[in-house]
């Protein structure tokens, strides 16, 4: 806000002078009364009474005249009333100075350092005294005033009952971002897509675990302020990691990870897509159509610096440089390096993003969650390892951090990868493959797209959501006939068979580039020694769903790049190796899972489809499916591994030396 005319700093005075000025104590008289008048507004509010008329300045006590003589009678050349976070650094130095608080040298650094009244509740006392307040007793009182001011002029922090997380408080301009359609589409958006249909209590959505991770962000960087001051974390730092937590998952598509991870590779093959750019287009789509800088500038957002910071945190850096071990963001500089490990943690995978997640996908599945967060916030430090700031924990919770990548595990196999939650999700993306030509969405300036190309528009990507499969499901129209009938058969339960499951010896990993081909090989791998029933089977047939599992570092350890403290020297980041954790840890830390399903229904068909599978898993080299023995007795000898499983269970206690032995001995 401009200053008038005549006031002193307006003509470019000096702080120190200008504080000085008869101008000023005028401006001093008004803002001293600011408090008062705030409190006596809110006491009446909290009574059910009008407000109070407020005199327009400390001597002015005729109360009782109109809205608009009030307004004219504040004296020409002050400035209007205002929010105190909407203060510049001068009128905060006048602030105080009417107060009595500070000489003219130690205000003026309030102005060097742009101290402004968006900083009110951040402001701490070695903040204070860094600047330059050099009496203690000085620094508490100018607390305890601004404090007092700020908590006098407080805005209503928005409280969420969260079924994980209890109540929870969000910050005035979350509650902004949440209240946009942008952000309101998470409501229609399932977080766990096709596993709805196999647990029945997994029916939350990307709207309450985006909640969850702005609160958990929060938890975690405020730990941090307050156990290490010297970092310097400020208010934006906090409110820009809230916001990233906030907005990281708005880029998902209808039934969250099967749209990128299924039908975007198969409808639109190596287009080079990912939901975390797609949630930073959203995010810029946002802020643009909601008009919402000028209430993040309000807030003391520098958006030249903080908005980049915000995408960064979510995708990565904007523009990676080409020399590696130069600093690539740009939002914060290197000094503030582990703000970068809070929402997504590609150094390490340990996130406020996972332990909403794990906790929240836990309580609705109905799966014990093994990790405790909070735990692992009472511990975290942020140490310096090879010249950055990294986030490190207590080395007594290097057990806990195993336990919460095996519980990452247990969470796929048991709900994420589930054998018919997969299959579901795949019969959706044929239903929405066969549907994509004939799906209009409107989108900005009147153009319309497909489900597979309204990512190219934001404005009709809000409009895509689950409701799409109900919209195919419920249509009349024709040419939706084949997608229907998929979808209906999902409803009646009518899916794919499963086969059954294998996995490739190590090193014998399926490549990408080669899963198309798959199918074909199975009708080709047909059992000699069996009679089969006359059928004909095609490859179009089959589907074989290849599965990556991981502790989410491909075939690293992820905690290899975790760094830990002792309680002797809390400053000293240390790694610890897996051997000096415990025997019983996992050697490896990747897989891959090979599961084939038949579309016919037919028991004779399914059982010769079986039968090719098994013949398949033999010519491959591949593990041994669970129910061969049962399903097809005859073709277990044929492979020699595959006859030993039962008898390796008998003599295993009969003091063969190895599996290698023992094989010799039942083969000589």
């Amino acid at each position: 806000m401009p200053f008038p005319a005549g006031c002193p700093l307006a003509r470019g005075w000096p702080a120190s002078v200008a504080l000085e000025s008869p101008a000023w104590k005028v401006v001093a008289r008004w803002l001293r009364c600011i408090p008062a008048r705030a409190a006596m507004d809110h006491r009446h509010e909290r009574d059910g009474a009008p407000k109070r008329a407020c005199p327009s300045s400390p001597t002015d006590d005729q109360d009782l005249r109109t809205p608009e003589k009030r307004v004219s009678a504040v004296p020409d050349g002050l400035p209007s009333p205002q929010h105190p976070r909407e203060w510049d650094s001068a009128q905060l130095c006048a602030f105080l100075h009417a107060r009595g608080l500070g000489d003219a040298e130690e205000l003026s650094r309030l102005r060097e350092n742009d101290i402004t009244g968006s900083c009110l509740l951040h402001l701490t006392e070695s903040h204070l005294e860094k600047i330059g307040f050099r009496k203690m007793g000085m620094r508490r009182k100018i607390l305890d005033c601004l404090h007092k001011l700020a908590q006098s002029h407080a805005d209503k922090m928005k409280v969420f009952n969260d079924p994980v997380h209890g109540h929870i408080e969000m910050h005035p301009l979350l509650v902004k971002i949440i209240d946009t359609p942008q952000f309101q589409r998470l409501r229609y958006i399932k977080q766990l897509g096709g596993t709805y249909y196999v647990f029945p209590g997994a029916s939350h959505n990307r709207f309450e675990h985006s909640l969850g991770v702005s609160h958990l962000a929060g938890c975690l960087v405020r730990a941090l302020q307050e156990r290490q001051p010297e970092l310097d974390i400020n208010h934006r730092d906090i409110l820009c990691v809230q916001i990233a937590g906030l907005c990281h998952d708005l880029g998902h598509g209808p039934f969250s990870h099967m749209f990128d991870g299924r039908f975007i590779p198969r409808a639109r093959p190596g287009f080079p897509w990912k939901h975390e750019d797609a949630s930073v287009q959203m995010f810029e789509h946002m802020i643009a159509s909601n008009n919402l800088r000028p209430e993040m500038e309000s807030y003391g957002l520098k958006l030249n610096k903080d908005i980049p910071f915000i995408k960064e945190q979510i995708a990565g850096p904007i523009e990676s440089k080409k020399d590696d071990s130069s600093w690539s963001y740009q939002g914060r500089t290197e000094e503030k390096s582990f703000l970068y490990e809070i929402v997504a943690n590609k150094r390490s995978g340990i996130d406020v993003d996972k332990w909403d997640y794990f906790a929240r996908d836990c309580h609705h599945l109905g799966i014990q969650n093994n990790f405790d967060y909070q735990r692992f916030i009472k511990f975290a430090r942020v140490c310096k390892v090879e010249n950055k700031k990294h986030i490190c924990t207590r080395d007594k919770e290097v057990g806990n951090l195993y336990d919460m990548f095996h519980t990452r595990n247990c969470l796929h196999r048991r709900a994420y990868q589930h054998k018919v939650g997969n299959i579901i999700e795949t019969m959706i993306t044929e239903a929405f493959l066969n549907a994509d030509p004939y799906i209009s969405i409107r989108g900005s300036d009147g153009k319309e797209y497909k489900i597979s190309t309204a990512m190219e528009d934001m404005e009709a990507y809000t409009k895509l959501t689950d409701d799409i499969f109900l919209s195919i499901l419920h249509s009349d129209r024709p040419e939706l006939e084949a997608a229907r009938d998929i979808l209906c058969k999902i409803e009646r339960r009518d899916l794919y068979k499963f086969l059954g499951q294998t996995q490739p010896p190590e090193g014998m990993e399926i490549k990408k580039e080669l899963w198309d081909s798959l199918p074909s090989e199975i009708v080709k791998a047909k059992p000699i020694i069996t009679e089969l029933t006359p059928v004909e089977l095609k490859a179009e047939d089959f589907i074989v769903d290849v599965i990556n599992m991981d502790y989410g570092m491909k075939e690293k350890n992820p905690i290899n790049n975790v760094r830990f403290y002792c309680k002797f020297d809390i400053t000293k980041a240390i790694p610890i190796s897996k051997e000096q954790v415990s025997q019983l840890l996992p050697e490896k830390f990747a897989e891959q899972l090979i599961r084939v399903y038949c579309k016919k229904t037919d028991e004779d068909i399914i059982y010769v489809a079986k039968k090719h599978f098994y013949q398949w898993c033999i010519e491959k080299d591949f593990s041994k499916p669970q129910d061969v023995d049962v399903v097809a007795p005859e073709m277990t000898p044929l492979k020699k591994d595959w006859a030993l499983n039962e008898d390796c269970a008998k003599h295993g206690s009969m003091g063969t030396s190895s599996p290698s032995k023992f094989r010799q001995k039942l083969f000589k």
